[in-house]
């Protein structure tokens, strides 16, 4: 396979596994299960279906967005991973989906735990994204 073309197919069970391991770690950690999708359908107001399908649909365009600039990235590929979930947590969920939900910057306002637990989800679900983009082989 050329690396500068997307596996769609790989890319998309990354998303949904990487999601998966992510739902994981975060009942691990709060004892609650689909926790995000809850918050989802409840702050839009389209129920706790419409969560789980854009809980699940944002972590499979997460992916296909990783795919398409792995190649592009410096480093081993598992420091272009790592680079890439850090990054997304940090602008995307630190700065603006926790901020808009209420919860302060990193989530400070819900607690001071919120930043390790949201970085450590997301390096969850960069293990399968990691694997899937670079590791399996055709």
């Amino acid at each position: 396979m050329n690396d500068n073309k997307i596996n769609w197919m790989r890319a998309i069970t990354a998303g949904i596994i990487g999601t998966l391991a992510f739902d994981i770690i975060g009942f691990l950690f709060t004892g609650q299960w689909w926790d995000i999708p809850s918050i989802l359908g409840e702050k839009t107001g389209l129920g706790f279906e419409y969560g789980i399908l854009g809980h699940y649909a944002n972590g499979i365009l997460i992916a296909i967005l990783y795919a398409g600039i792995a190649p592009s990235l410096w480093g081993p590929t598992w420091l272009r991973t790592l680079l890439f979930v850090t990054a997304e947590t940090i602008a995307l969920v630190w700065f603006f989906m926790l901020p808009l939900l209420g919860a302060g910057i990193a989530g400070t306002k819900m607690s001071a735990m919120v930043p390790l637990i949201t970085l450590v989800r997301h390096l969850a679900y960069g293990i399968p994204l990691w694997y899937f983009t670079h590791k399996l082989k055709n």
